[in-house]
């Protein structure tokens, strides 16, 4: 079985590192991960100029792109000949919970996999400090996909509480909350009194009730949401079709 690991933390983060090392023993592990932190990259391709790639350890490459460029070179370039079985992302440092998808790099990482035909997916601590806890789920998932298959062409986005192993509530399927807008623009002076600002912290949840992956991780559960990547609205088409036609 192989592999492939990226993040939106980089190559050099805690996460990835644990998720590699829980996994080793069941599969060959390659690492192809941005060179520095590219957390809320999203989807973005690095379009105008060329990658550069370098191999700082064994199987273990350093990316300077984006995660989407990662997943998009190692299977379209590195492994295009010896394809992997699974794409992983992750752990990430912090949640991807309701809204966060749409921003997330981890989660884009994954959907990148998930649009070139591997499946996927995306991992989250929710929090900094029992990386090992989300690395021992993550090896469960897989392990469970090796005896029966993921049954569903979704990208999944598993997201895991800041507990100990003996903490965790159990695992739950979930859909994804939302979140109140993000607050205000910090903005401040930099030292040659320019102005500068920062992006305000996120919204507090507003859509958190029970069934969302706010809710699950509240309660101590993990969370695992199947995502689809068609954006269509397909239940306002026929609203959309009838008002062109009043023109």
């Amino acid at each position: 079985m192989k592999i492939l690991l990226s993040n939106d933390d980089g190559v050099h983060a805690q996460g990835i590192h644990e998720l590699a090392s829980e996994l080793r023993d069941l599969a060959e592990v390659i690492i192809v991960a941005p060179d520095r932190n590219r957390s809320g990259a999203s989807n973005s391709l690095t379009l105008e100029q060329p990658l550069r790639v370098q191999e700082i350890a064994e199987n273990t490459y350093s990316v300077q792109g984006t995660p989407t460029d990662c997943v998009h070179f190692a299977l379209n370039e590195l492994l295009k000949n010896d394809m992997p079985d699974l794409v992983l992302t992750g752990i990430n440092h912090g949640a991807n919970l309701g809204d966060d998808v749409l921003y997330s790099g981890t989660v884009a990482a994954a959907m990148e996999g998930h649009f070139l035909g591997v499946q996927s997916v995306a991992f989250s601590l929710v929090g900094k400090k029992h990386f090992k806890t989300a690395a021992v789920i993550a090896r469960g998932i897989v392990e469970q996909h090796l005896v029966n298959p993921i049954p569903t062409n979704r990208l999944l986005n598993v997201n895991v509480p800041d507990l100990s192993l003996e903490q965790l509530s159990g695992t739950q399927v979930t859909r994804l909350g939302a979140r109140h807008h993000a607050e205000d623009m910090i903005k401040q002076k930099d030292p040659r009194g320019h102005d500068i600002y920062w992006l305000g912290p996120p919204g507090k949840e507003q859509d958190a009730g029970e069934g969302t992956d706010f809710y699950a991780i509240e309660h101590g559960f993990v969370s695992v949401t199947p995502l689809q990547v068609d954006l269509t609205a397909h239940e306002s088409l026929g609203a959309m079709t009838t008002w062109l036609g009043e023109k």
